[in-house]
């Protein structure tokens, strides 16, 4: 085995930014982080605005390939579900009933959200949609991302709504998974994002000892103090002020790290958003400021063999939800965190030769927390009117965004979405006042 060189210090100094531009020893979170502060921004995990609740989380929950709606939210009293579904209809002894009269109920594996809704934390939203509707998976979901009618790669609505709430900063959003979502995407706002708490640090010791000492060194005796520029101008000031904004990210990655491995106060389920969601209540335990928490569970493309992958899928869901919510619970966090989740499409009414479904268009969502309005609200889609065998949407999900963003975090919906949408009234009034 070749000997190992000595890594002097001037070596390390004068590959400060290649150490802020290079995956192999600087994760992705800290290149981005670094990058965005080298382009005059200041290097925070918080938001400061008078009349902001900073105190108060949303957390988002991604539900990617397009839920089937009618096998979530079943519409059991309606004999046009049972004709065009022979083969996949959820049976009437297999529903968790909560609107008789109408005949609308649950599938049987979301009994954890039944008990949450019962509990009055948890709500479902009918009939969630936008005009025109877009069966791509990708240009759907861009549409839910960005809330602009034709899709596109423009700014997120959350990125926007963070960049409103701190424009001076560079606000917090924290996701989970492989790639940062465009919702998180702002002018001066950059999803951290990481999937692996174990890969969520700075790798140069695993390069070379050396480099590690010298690392530690530099941060111990804090040779890169400011220079007293936000923006320096110089090559030597340029260079130092990336290094010390690598620096500043790798703290942020020991505290979050952590935060993340610091164990739970309750029992938690297994499954990928339940891991997820225990990653994001440890984070907010450890009293991170983060605003905004971006996870997700994909697999709802079922085209064909729905019944069995379907109603795991919807198990993991309900399960991780309670399991997340009995978590803040326990350290008394549950009043701060809404929780919101989506899809970007709903499924069509008629099941295909596959015992599937294919893509659709409106679909329900689902709200958790305290200062929801509990319950089944809004109203289901008609079948007695459909758009090419498809459900038509009842509600905007604009509207929905509007809500959350005027009640919750106390942002301009207007400037976020890009026009007026009242705002759904899906939140408790005099809880978020």
């Amino acid at each position: 085995m070749p000997e190992q060189t000595a890594f002097t210090r001037r070596q390390f100094m004068n590959s400060g930014l290649a150490m802020v531009s290079t995956i192999a020893t600087v994760p992705t979170f800290l290149h981005q982080f670094a990058l965005a502060e080298a382009n005059d921004q200041k290097a925070a995990l918080t938001v400061s605005r008078p009349g902001v609740p900073e105190d108060r989380i949303l957390v988002v929950v991604q539900l990617s390939g397009g839920n089937d709606g009618l096998n979530t939210v079943v519409p059991y009293g309606a004999p046009e579900y049972y004709r065009a579904r022979p083969g996949i209809a959820i049976r009437e002894n297999d529903i968790l009933r909560l609107d008789q009269a109408h005949g609308i109920g649950l599938h049987s594996q979301l009994a954890e959200l039944k008990q949450l809704m019962d509990d009055g934390i948890a709500s479902v939203i009918q009939g969630v949609g936008y005009p025109n509707p877009n069966r791509s998976h990708f240009a759907s979901m861009d549409i839910w991302h960005t809330c602009q009618a034709r899709g596109g790669k423009g700014l997120g609505w959350l990125g926007k709504a963070l960049d409103q709430a701190a424009p001076d900063a560079s606000s917090a959003m924290i996701a989970i998974g492989r790639e940062s979502p465009l919702a998180g995407q702002g002018k001066r706002t950059t999803p951290v994002s990481f999937e692996n708490a174990d890969l969520f640090r700075w790798a140069g010791t695993d390069l070379h000892p050396e480099l590690g000492r010298q690392y530690d060194a530099i941060n111990r005796a804090g040779v890169l103090a400011p220079t007293g520029s936000e923006n320096p101008s110089e090559p030597a000031d340029q260079a130092a002020f990336v290094m010390r904004t690598a620096l500043d990210a790798q703290l942020a990655s020991d505290r979050i790290r952590n935060a993340i491995t610091s164990g739970t106060l309750t029992h938690f389920p297994n499954g990928s958003l339940a891991n997820q969601l225990r990653m994001v209540a440890a984070m907010i335990r450890a009293g991170l400021p983060t605003r905004v928490y971006y996870v997700g569970l994909g697999g709802f493309d079922t085209h064909g063999g729905q019944p069995f992958r379907h109603a795991n899928l919807l198990r993991q869901f309900a399960t991780a939800m309670k399991g997340f919510y009995g978590e803040l619970k326990a350290f008394g966090a549950d009043g701060r965190v809404l929780s919101m989740a989506f899809s970007e499409f709903g499924r069509r009414v008629a099941q295909n030769a596959s015992q599937g479904t294919d893509h659709g268009t409106a679909g329900p969502m689902f709200l958790f927390g305290p200062m929801v309005r509990p319950g089944l609200l809004g109203q289901h889609p008609s079948f007695s009117q459909l758009d090419s065998g498809d459900l038509i949407y009842n509600l905007d999900f604009r509207s929905v965004y509007a809500a959350v963003l005027k009640g919750w975090l106390k942002a301009n919906s207007q400037k976020v979405i890009g026009k007026t949408f009242k705002p759904a009234p899906i939140l408790d009034a005099k809880l978020i006042a």
